[in-house]
């Protein structure tokens, strides 16, 4: 006790100079030094595993149990990684879902065992809770709330949730960041770079640079409340003209850095089939909607909210009408123009089942020889799939068991291709992931009204970028009745299939699509 005063007093002494410590600062400097030292003794420990169980000599890939002690190391390890990501917690859960999300690159058991950060992150302890409050706020919780849940929401790797009550009546969902998450959160850095560095030295073959880099650019913005209620409010005037999507109202007022106070809004996760049904909602609206708001995020706006889990997305009845709550806002990637334009091109060129194109959009976009590999990550479909037209061909059980084998034999092209193309790319990705995942919930995968969503919008971003280079009114009004009448084509086909109850081919886009739109 005595020594803590002298360092908040600042009088300790060092060979006869006085030096001004912080406790605060030291406290958090010599936790962060046990957090990366957690990280550094783990990785020492998986490090051997691997090298006495794999690579000592004691069994080799001829064995006869090689396969067994191969997979029996994976999940030690993977285990250990789990450990040190729930001690440490923070940013270091961040890493762990990532690496849980890496299904084509990482063995199932490293998978498997990490995917548990992405519903069960642990929370902080209520007292912590209120201590960040107060920081932020300058004043005690019970000040400010008459009803406060001690029971989470939901807690995340870098804040957890709780629903309380304002004095005015208000039900408000209270965002609060985990109490060392920031001060800790340049030292974590040096951590997961030292686990990736790991991962890296395990499996050679692969080069997972790209992931520490996008953890070092997100993170800052992920731990800044206050871009994320920005986020929000832009989003919402984004698509103020879909009347079906809400946004919860951010409470200026009750926000900070590390805490952010919006408007409390009711709803089942967009993956509970059963709270649909129960509550009458149509599962293809549902889906319909979602796909419609991602198309105009990635092909239109080019501002995307990259991550959509089902956490993230509500949905819930008011009065006769379905409504989509859009949760979580902090991790948003902004796309250049080229990228959206490029990106479109090639998602015209999949659905029409334009090999060439393919190949030429692809090369665009830096994956070069490994185009096919890189359009199959896209869609999630198998190449074969998209030869035929991925709006012909449905989706099968023998064809996800083809894409996972695939993936098991082209795990380093895959790893190449994530450092090929752009890094705007990487968070589509995800995106994209998370959205199939929902549809496969919902068993909405093979509705035609995804890939008429994904036209429309392609065509708006195609169009958009014609009518920029025109430098007379002649030529952009040509454009406009071009797009107007690729539009009507769109709708009269839609409601030919409907008729017809028969899925999409690819007459929708080589009979409704000039070329010229591509070009």
């Amino acid at each position: 006790m005595a020594y803590r005063t002298l360092l908040r007093l600042g009088l300790l002494g060092v060979g006869g100079v006085t030096v001004t410590y912080n406790i605060d600062e030291v406290e958090t400097a010599a936790i962060g030094a046990v957090r990366f030292g957690r990280a550094a003794v783990t990785v020492t420990k998986i490090v051997a595993d691997y090298r006495r169980s794999l690579y000592s000599g004691a069994v080799t890939p001829e064995s006869s149990n090689y396969a067994e002690v191969k997979s029996q190391t994976h999940l030690r390890s993977a285990k250990e990684l789990l450990d040190l990501c729930c001690v440490n917690g923070g940013a270091f859960v961040k890493v762990g879902q990532h690496l849980g999300s890496l299904e084509y690159l990482l063995p199932t058991e490293y998978v498997d065992t990490m995917k548990v950060l992405h519903s069960r992150a642990p929370p902080s302890p209520l007292p912590d809770i209120y201590q960040v409050i107060e920081e932020e706020l300058k004043c005690k919780p019970q000040e400010l709330f008459i009803e406060f849940d001690p029971e989470p929401l939901g807690a995340a790797s870098l804040a957890q949730v709780h629903r309380a009550k304002l004095a005015d009546g208000r039900q408000v969902a209270v965002k609060v960041q985990h109490p060392a998450v920031k001060a800790h959160s340049s030292i974590d850095m040096k951590g997961m770079e030292l686990l990736v560095g790991a991962v890296s030295l395990i499996f050679p073959e692969f080069n997972f640079e790209w992931l520490v880099d996008e953890m070092k650019k997100n993170l800052p913005r992920e731990l800044d409340f206050t871009y994320e209620a920005h986020n929000a409010e832009k989003v919402a005037a984004q698509f103020a003209h879909f009347p079906w999507l809400k946004i919860p109202a951010v409470d200026w007022n009750l926000t900070t850095d590390r805490v952010l106070v919006m408007e409390f809004c009711e709803g089942g996760q967009v993956n509970d089939r059963a709270y649909m049904l129960n509550h009458n909602i149509n599962t293809k609206e549902v889906s319909e909607k979602i796909g419609r708001l991602y198309s105009e995020m990635i092909f239109v706006n080019g501002y995307v909210h990259c991550d959509p889990h089902p956490g993230n997305v509500l949905v819930q009845k008011v009065g006769n009408k379905v409504q989509i709550v859009l949760l979580d806002h902090g991790l948003y990637t902004d796309l250049t123009s080229d990228f959206r334009l490029t990106y479109s091109k090639l998602w015209l060129s999949i659905l029409n089942a334009d090999l060439e194109a393919i190949q030429t959009y692809g090369t665009q976009l830096g994956v070069g020889e490994l185009y096919g590999l890189f359009a199959c990550m896209v869609t999630g479909r198998s190449w074969n799939s998209i030869s035929q037209g991925i709006d012909k061909t449905k989706r099968t059980s023998q064809e996800q068991d083809e894409i996972k084998s695939d993936a098991a034999k082209y795990l380093p092209e895959i790893a190449e291709v994530l450092n090929r193309v752009p890094r705007q790319m990487l968070l589509i990705f995800k995106t994209n992931d998370l959205l199939r995942g929902i549809e496969f919930s919902l068993n909405t995968q093979e509705s035609m009204k995804s890939f008429l969503t994904m036209s429309r919008c392609c065509v708006r971003c195609l169009y958009s970028h014609q009518k920029s280079l025109c430098q007379s009114a002649l030529c952009s009004a040509r454009i406009t009745l071009a797009e107007t009448w690729t539009n009507i084509k769109i709708s009269l086909y839609a409601l030919y299939l409907t008729c017809l109850q028969i899925a999409p081919t690819r007459f929708i886009l080589k009979t409704l699509l000039r070329r010229e739109v591509l070009t």
